[in-house]
């Protein structure tokens, strides 16, 4: 009599983020069952489930009223609601200041930054190569007018990045939210790292925040860094001094997707919003946790994580999309 061997891979969550930097799904462990009217004694007539549990893996930034990151905080410092609900249990919380990066640096190739253009992609240089550690991080180069163009794909060589940027020429139409769309889609959604820890993937954009040739919207665009598990920083070319429309964009990509915006005022304060970008992402939080009631049905579950204690600022995306089953 032959003996039956079933392997069930059951991915039943993988859930999206949009907390403070992003929500992950972790891998339980295999769960081996032995399959009824066979001897379990035997190695072919055991039956292997493998599955996912749906723990989130949430990571977010405390600041206090000066704009201050805030590092020793504990579990009892937050309190979290997922789905408006308080997670069915904690499994962990901790401090993480150095998580691998995926990191996409989109810089803004259009006529409208001529002028700026060479001081941007030195201070971009300068950012990477302070930021991306070798064997451990990876980011791509991407330049944008009218159409986005990967100078330099993902990877841990900083020379290589340089390159990339010192590569990209300006000029032309802008279409930023088709630049953000395909980052996000094509890039950091399809980068899979090789490990079992929670991965900071963000987008940095350096631009004036003016579209005028994109085929997809600004929700659009929003929406697939959501689905990517992005945090989008975005840093204003714009030198004029006043809150143009741009910069409102700008302001509303970073907000949507727990990131932060950058409006500096001298071309040589774009090299102190890198600073900023570089101490940010290594300053986070990250609580894992099983939210209460989920279902895999493809739906949005906002995140609402906030501080017990008076003026501290708790930054983190809105929410993440639970998986379809």
């Amino acid at each position: 009599m032959n003996y039956i061997h079933a392997i069930f891979a059951l991915a039943v969550l993988t859930a999206l983020p949009v907390g403070a930097q992003n929500t992950y799904m972790n891998p339980a462990p295999d769960l081996t069952v032995s399959s009824p009217g066979f001897d379990s004694t035997q190695p072919s007539s055991i039956v292997t489930i493998k599955s996912r549990v749906n723990e989130v893996n949430l990571l977010f930034i405390a600041m206090d009223k000066h704009g201050k990151f805030v590092r020793d905080l504990n579990q009892e410092d937050f309190s979290i609601l997922d789905d408006h609900k308080p997670p069915q249990s904690i499994v962990r919380f901790s401090q993480e200041t150095d998580l691998p990066l995926q990191l996409g640096l989109l810089i803004d190739t259009s006529g409208s930054v001529h002028g700026r253009f060479q001081f941007e992609q030195d201070a971009a240089t300068g950012f990477l190569q302070r930021v991306i550690r070798p064997h451990y991080d990876r980011a791509f180069v991407s330049g944008f007018n009218a159409h986005s163009k990967v100078a330099q794909d993902f990877t841990d060589n900083v020379s290589l990045l340089s390159r990339g940027i010192q590569r990209l020429q300006d000029g032309g139409g802008t279409a930023l939210y088709d630049a953000i769309f395909n980052a996000c889609k094509d890039k950091l959604m399809k980068e899979d790292p090789d490990t079992n820890r929670p991965v900071r993937r963000a987008l940095v954009i350096v631009s004036d925040g003016e579209d005028n040739q994109s085929e997809h919207t600004l929700g659009q665009a929003i929406y697939m860094a959501e689905r990517a598990q992005v945090i989008i920083y975005t840093v204003s070319t714009d030198d004029s001094g006043l809150i143009l429309r741009g910069d409102r964009t700008l302001q509303q990509i970073a907000d949507a997707t727990g990131g932060r915006a950058f409006f500096p005022f001298k071309m040589k304060d774009i090299k102190n919003s890198f600073s900023a970008i570089e101490d940010e992402l290594r300053s986070q939080y990250v609580v894992s946790y099983h939210p209460a009631d989920f279902e895999a049905n493809g739906r949005f579950r906002p995140i609402e994580i906030t501080s017990v204690k008076k003026d501290l600022q708790v930054r983190a995306r809105k929410g993440y999309f639970a998986p379809q089953q």
